[in-house]
């Protein structure tokens, strides 16, 4: 017994030596300086709190002294209790998910496979690809492709890729660039599936994706939509490595357990499902929809999933359906991307407001609430939070990087758990490089996209200006 526990240490302390080297191995010059410099700010900061500690107490002291010190404190307590709470209610819904596994052939459903494109060049043709080598029934599955009056050469890519596949997939060209949702309602109203499933044109799916995707409508009659599972394509960067780690917790976890409420709040994208009848039933509010007077040419995925769950439909998460999409690489193609979801953030929580808080569909509907109110608060409390950090900078520099640096450790302890557990040690540590720039270069993301929510455009599609 002593000899089998004394093996077991060995192998324990040689898979971590292991991972560590290949770590450092697989590493180059600029992640580790990255990766090293998050480290030495956060047990730096660690330590300097504990140097601090007076400094600390007397802040608290002064805060309760004054009305707005007190009043802010307590709102800031009444937050962070809600939240904790929050992730124990959201991680215990996590413990009961379950994926539901493939349906058989025979009781698979037939599916319309839409894929809009703009300026995607070679990369429609991998995806379009990887749709066509699906573990599908050929009969059941009609594979759309749609060009979105590109300027570069992506109607040359599907046309190759037509030339190859031959009559498995059908490709057609918008008569100019009238956007992504146009692009979709076209094929929903070509498309002849009962299935619809929307897949990005910088993705590529498993061979198994599209069965798993689609099979809880086969279980449960009530789904209106199913979320995929996305991963990242091209992680061999700084930012797509991070951005990695946050889609796994986003997906593998956040969208797990709102799964098991029925109530997944956004269909990725890069891999959704929808049933047929459902969309028909919110096509033309959809494709017609406004905010502040503006056509709505932004946040199509949130508006359909928002639309959907109106109608009563459940909304669930499948683990097992893989997407891999290619990623912003650098800074400025990911703040672009993060307001333009601010912004349809903002917008859909706005029209889930109008209808979650009544009787919108059969069953149990605290959850969905719940979820609501959870991301509203963010919304809603997003200014005085920002102004407070700014006051706190100003006034106490020291004190708010230490306090700052050492949240950031802790809270990004568990992302980094959990991606080590499903993936990869190894790479699960970019979870506090990642923290560390939302905090400091991201942080003005939320503010800025509540202020220009009515502004539309999808500001990353567009090919460089020469």
């Amino acid at each position: 017994m002593k000899t089998l526990k004394n093996n077991t240490e060995k192998t324990e302390k040689k898979s971590f030596f292991s991972r560590l080297k290949h770590l450092i191995e697989n590493a180059n010059a600029w992640g580790i300086f990255v990766m090293g410099s998050t480290f030495v700010l956060m047990f730096g900061s660690a330590y300097l709190a504990y140097i601090l500690q007076n400094d600390f107490t007397e802040l608290h002291l002064e805060r309760r002294s004054t009305m707005i010190g007190l009043i802010f404190m307590i709102v800031a307590a009444a937050f962070f209790v809600f939240k904790l709470s929050f992730f124990i209610y959201t991680f215990l819904r996590f413990l009961k998910y379950k994926a539901i596994p493939s349906v058989s052939d025979k009781e698979l459903p037939t599916v319309t496979v839409i894929v809009p494109a703009y300026n995607e060049g070679k990369q429609v043709w991998a995806t379009l690809k990887s749709l066509a080598e699906s573990d599908y029934p050929e009969e059941k599955i009609q594979l759309l492709a749609i060009d979105d009056g590109s300027k570069d050469d992506t109607w040359n890519w599907m046309l190759e890729a037509k030339k190859e596949l031959g009559d498995r997939v059908s490709i057609c060209q918008q008569p100019k660039n009238m956007g992504k949702r146009h692009a979709l309602y076209r094929g929903f109203n070509e498309g002849t599936g009962e299935i619809f499933v929307t897949v990005d044109s910088d993705s590529i799916v498993d061979k198994d994706t599209l069965r798993n995707l689609v099979s809880p409508f086969i279980i449960d009659e009530n789904c209106g939509a199913v979320a995929g599972n996305i991963r990242v394509l091209n992680n061999d960067k700084i930012l797509p490595k991070m951005l990695d780690v946050s889609f796994a917790l986003s997906f593998e976890f956040v969208r797990s357990s709102e799964s098991t409420l029925n109530s997944v709040l956004c269909t990725p994208g890069a891999l959704a499902a929808y049933r047929a009848t459902a969309v028909f039933g919110c096509l033309d509010a959809w494709i017609n929809q406004t905010f502040m007077g503006q056509a709505s040419d932004i946040g199509e995925d949130r508006a359909m999933t928002n639309m959907i769950l109106k109608q009563g439909f459940h909304v669930l998460f499948q683990r097992n359906a893989f997407a891999y999409t290619n990623v912003p690489e650098k800074y400025k193609g990911l703040y672009k991307m993060f307001i333009r979801w601010g912004r349809s953030n903002v917008r859909e929580n706005i029209q889930m407001s109008k209808y979650v808080f009544k009787n919108f569909r059969k069953g149990p509907k605290t959850g969905t609430r719940l979820l609501f109110f959870s991301q509203f608060s963010r919304i809603v409390l997003c200014y005085p939070f920002v102004l407070f950090m700014l006051v706190f900078v100003v006034t106490h520099p020291l004190l708010f990087l230490s306090s700052t640096f050492v949240s950031i450790l802790v809270l990004s302890t568990f992302p980094v758990l959990f991606y080590a557990k499903r993936y990869s040690f190894s790479e699960s540590i970019w979870a506090y490089s990642y923290s560390v720039l939302f905090t400091f270069g991201l942080f003005w993301i939320t503010p800025y996209a509540i202020v220009t929510a009515s502004r539309s455009g999808w500001l990353t599609r567009e090919l460089p200006q020469k």
